[in-house]
């Protein structure tokens, strides 16, 4: 009866609905490659991403997020391969919203997995970001991604005034139903370290602090939401989540917009280190990972949170509809 009443007034519920699982897409055929730097995950060729992103349908996923892993010898200062209409990832995304239409495909903008810099900008001879010159390239990205047939396109990059060139772009293209998921408050983060060691993509020089907020900062987010609304964003994104859960609801009490989180690589392998199935560490009998693991999103949606990007998205939607 107590269960009962708690769970009659609870203000707050996760659901399949809720979560945006990422995934590493990979060229070949019939591979699905572990990730060591995040436990149980698997980088998919295009064939094998059907049959995953399938999968997670079935338990409710409505979306996922693409990120492309670039062979090094593909990756050039101009960040080519990005904007290349025959490329492995948009080949997937084709593939994707053929066998599965259902899906909402969200694809990621932004040089750094491109380039051989290693940053999310072009890098002039001296070092410096180019953020006006980048531009330019973002949108080549986004018209390759909509053409593919994404459904939202997220920028990460963090260049001023790219979610108004993107719009721009897509409208005069007549692609004025594909949405923009902006990452609004992109921090630079050393919990990033996972992932960028998956795509090989941290800078080969310098730091990304010059174009990614100030951990250190707070209003300046609600700054940055308020010009990505104006500039057309229809989705505002907070990453990381864990440690920025008084940004997530700043941003949302102030946002007309719906708000996204984005739980970490670095969030994910923490947690993950918790999990007997993966980790080998000798005190596992005393946490309770899947509780551990709920509690964490629960905080993103007690935040204000509206939709949860995360790696857990798959076992945590198994969780509930089991």
């Amino acid at each position: 009866m107590k269960s009962a009443v708690r769970k009659l007034v609870r203000e707050n519920r996760l659901s399949p609905y809720d979560l945006v699982m990422p995934i590493f897409v990979i060229d070949g055929t019939g591979i699905r490659k572990p990730l060591s730097s995040l436990p149980g995950l698997e980088a998919f060729s295009s064939d094998e991403l059907c049959k995953e992103v399938s999968a997670l349908h079935a338990l409710g996923i409505q979306a996922i997020a693409l990120f492309p892993i670039i062979a090094s010898e593909l990756k050039n200062e101009t960040a080519s391969e990005a904007y290349n209409e025959a490329s492995f990832y948009h080949k997937a995304i084709r593939m994707l919203k053929e066998e599965i239409p259902e899906i909402c495909i969200i694809t990621d903008i932004s040089l750094d997995p491109y380039s051989s810099q290693g940053h999310d900008g072009l890098v002039s001879p001296k070092g410096e970001i180019l953020n006006d010159e980048t531009l330019e390239l973002l949108a080549k990205m986004a018209i390759c991604q909509a053409q593919a047939g994404a459904d939202m396109l997220a920028p990460s990059d963090m260049m001023d005034g790219r979610v108004a060139y993107i719009r721009s772009a897509l409208d005069k293209a007549d692609f004025y139903n594909v949405g923009i998921i902006s990452y609004t408050a992109k921090y630079a983060s050393s919990f990033y370290a996972p992932f960028r060691d998956v795509l090989s993509s941290a800078p080969v020089q310098g730091d990304k602090k010059s174009y990614q907020m100030d951990s250190a900062n707070k209003r300046e987010a609600l700054w940055e939401g308020h010009l990505d609304i104006i500039e057309g964003a229809d989705i505002l994104l907070v990453k990381p989540g864990l440690m920025y859960l008084d940004v997530l609801a700043m941003i949302s009490q102030n946002s007309p917009i719906p708000v996204a989180v984005y739980n970490v690589s670095g969030e994910y392998t923490m947690l993950k280190s918790l999990d007997a199935k993966t980790s080998s560490a000798s005190n596992l009998e005393i946490w309770d990972y899947k509780s551990c693991v709920l509690e964490v999103l629960l905080s993103f949606k007690r935040a204000g949170a509206d939709i949860i990007f995360t790696y857990h998205a798959k076992e945590v939607a198994n969780w509930l509809h089991n």
